[in-house]
């Protein structure tokens, strides 16, 4: 049943044949465990840029605290020229660089988008805290965003003045891709000495 060596040599060969494969066994385990371990570190990293991505694709956004226009006549017409809006960070955000932060105007004029340091047609100020900064960092802070409606950067001629009874939607688009749409509706009836400012 069970074959005797008895020649020592071959039981000698037998065992390092078994080392051998043993070794080999071992170092092909390795190899795949190297792999895996490269594998799992990477898919981690990716997953952990990705979830900081979507938060703050969702978090890092503008908050509207109140909007204005100024009140002039063109041409006989009572018109809101310029836009004054009040912005903070939302709940949650992290810092948030209005220099970096992109503006799309949507109206009866078409479609505008701009950077909000770009000036004309828009010009921003924080004027909750000391410096030149325009970046909000704290929930507290303040920033004012003044759109010019009549400015020459536009490509329509027109602009976007807006007449009683107008709206126009206005988007703002952070670095980090987070959106916050707000709508100006101007009221029926526009009252008040040009260079007055209406609430919107």
């Amino acid at each position: 049943m069970f074959e005797t060596i008895l020649d020592e040599e071959e039981r000698g060969q037998v065992g390092i044949g078994t080392l051998i494969v043993f070794i080999a066994m071992v170092l092909v385990a390795a190899i795949a465990a190297g792999v895996l371990i490269n594998t799992a570190g990477f898919l981690q990293t990716q997953a952990e840029a990705t979830g900081e991505e979507s938060t703050a694709q969702v978090s890092d956004r503008l908050q509207v605290v109140s909007q204005s226009g100024n009140v002039t006549t063109i041409d006989s017409t009572r018109v809101v020229d310029e836009l004054n809006i009040t912005v903070a960070q939302a709940p949650g955000a992290s810092n948030i660089d209005l220099s970096e932060t992109s503006v799309e105007l949507i109206g009866i004029n078409g479609q505008e988008t701009f950077q909000l340091d770009e000036s004309p047609p828009a010009t921003n100020a924080i004027f909750t805290s000391a410096g030149d900064s325009n970046v909000l960092t704290d929930n507290s802070d303040r920033a004012e965003v003044t759109v010019n409606l009549e400015s020459s950067a536009f490509e329509d001629p027109n602009g976007y003045a807006l007449a009683e009874g107008d709206s126009l939607t206005v988007t703002f688009t952070t670095a980090a891709g987070a959106s916050t749409t707000t709508e100006i509706r101007v009221p029926t009836t526009l009252v008040g000495d040009d260079g007055d400012s209406v609430r919107l």
